[in-house]
């Protein structure tokens, strides 16, 4: 089992996301005793008893005055059982973008709703999100359990609901987990509460550190995107000449043999650098300077990988988008697109399918995407890059949508990615009738 969790918090507004992050991080014993004491004083200051544990999280001034998560707030605690790199994601629709920011590396989801509104629109939204993004494994928190009375049939009737929409797309059942909980009071968050005797499953904590985790990437095939060619000139190294970056997937070890691409030539990896020293290999998430036996033309934006499993090297691929803008998007948009450190320019050839992740069902041939639609495209780029399915690679699959003109993040794609398979679900063909939302956003990219 990894010791380590990354996991990320999805849901509606006032659901009390921020609260249960401040409550793992409170009855954990991960809060500084600094931090702790200001969270009392603003507390009291608002003529509250019991210190809001929200203001552990949410940090930007406009949250705090609003009561709402604007912005995605990482939290980093530890237990004797794992540790945890925790995202806590926005509720507010505006601020779709944000969770797919949040979920873009995320092992696990946990979806809150509250008992007493159910599995709503945004809970149906965001749990398409994570499966779209491939994150393996859900918490379903139904909280404020404490506001409908402890009631065991509200709990079941919302756990049911909501397994089944998650397993309609793509989730086996026992990849689903469902929590009565109350943030605010620390029921089965840490500590098991004696006020839901006919709950027999973990505490939000004990399956935090007990699921089984998706390792990562080590034994996918290597995946190195230049960022930076190093070229000091000095006496002291007249001749390095070194790539920098961070490896996206797989191992690389001395002597591997590498391709460059998308131009494909191929070289031997003689050297693998870091600021503490060289290294005889180097795994997914680590940041080194390779050095490679040949004088090869290699500048930012290349990727170095395996000789013997490479991605395809091409100029048209499909792809999945989650729609990010206002501005809706039509075919034959031309656009940018960023994967990895490369950015090219291309265009948006076809609008294959729009996906509704509300009904589940799909139109084909849509006329238009708008914001925090999800659907299926063509892509053309002016330069051939290479890519890997995002089923297979996660880093090396997913690149932004970019607007030429402002240089705003239009989408977040995903290559391949194919939407969830929608049996027994009747498909429409058509131009439909999907409005675009009003609700205003400001746009980043996706991924920390």
């Amino acid at each position: 089992m990894s010791d380590l969790l990354r996991l990320a918090t999805a849901g509606s507004v006032d659901d009390g996301k921020s609260t249960l992050v401040g409550r793992l991080l409170y009855d954990t014993k991960s809060v500084l005793a600094d931090t702790l004491d200001a969270v009392h004083r603003a507390s009291a200051d608002r003529g509250l008893a019991t210190p809001d544990l929200s203001l552990l999280v949410d940090g930007l001034r406009s949250e705090r005055e609003q009561g709402i998560t604007i912005d995605v707030a990482y939290r980093y605690f530890a237990t004797p059982n794992r540790s945890f790199v925790l995202a806590d994601t926005p509720g507010h629709v505006q601020y779709t973008r944000n969770t797919v920011t949040g979920a873009s590396t995320a092992q696990l989801g946990v979806l809150l709703v509250d008992a007493r509104k159910g599995v709503i629109e945004q809970t149906r939204r965001h749990a398409a999100v994570l499966a779209l993004l491939g994150v393996p494994r859900l918490v379903l928190a139904v909280n404020k359990i404490d506001l409908v009375g402890y009631d065991e049939v509200t709990f079941s009737r919302i756990a049911k609901e909501f397994t089944a929409h998650a397993t309609a797309l793509g989730y086996a059942e026992d990849a689903v987990v469902e929590i009565p909980v109350s943030a605010l009071a620390g029921d089965n968050v840490v500590e098991r509460s004696a006020r839901t005797p006919w709950y027999s499953g973990p505490t939000l904590l004990e399956h935090l550190e007990t699921v089984p985790v998706e390792p990562d990437p080590h034994d996918a095939p290597f995946r190195f995107p230049v960022q930076y060619v190093i070229r000091p000139r000095t006496p002291e190294h007249p001749d390095y000449r070194g790539y920098a970056g961070q490896v996206a997937a797989g191992t690389v070890r001395v002597g591997d043999e590498v391709a460059v691409l998308p131009g494909g030539l191929r070289t031997t990896v003689t050297g693998i650098d870091t600021a503490d020293g060289p290294l005889e290999e180097a795994a997914a998430g680590r940041s080194v300077t390779l050095l490679l036996a040949h004088d090869v033309d290699i500048s930012r934006g290349d990727l170095i990988a395996a000789a013997a499993v490479p991605p395809t090297v091409t100029d048209e691929f499909d792809a999945t988008v989650c729609w990010l803008s206002e501005k809706p998007l039509a075919p034959g948009a031309r656009v940018l697109v960023k994967h990895g450190t490369r950015t090219v320019q291309a265009i948006v050839t076809e609008l294959r399918t729009r996906f509704d992740e509300q009904k589940l069902t799909s139109t084909d041939a849509p006329a238009s995407l708008v914001l925090n639609e999800i659907g299926q495209v063509g892509v053309r780029t002016a330069e051939a890059i290479p890519v890997d399915d995002y089923t297979r690679n996660r880093r090396t699959g997913s690149f932004l949508i970019i607007d030429v003109a402002d240089g705003s993040t239009l989408a977040a794609g995903l290559v391949g990615a194919p939407l969830p398979e929608l049996d027994g679900v009747d498909s429409c063909t058509g131009d439909g009738d999907s409005a675009p939302s009003t609700d205003d956003h400001a746009l980043v990219s996706p991924g920390p």
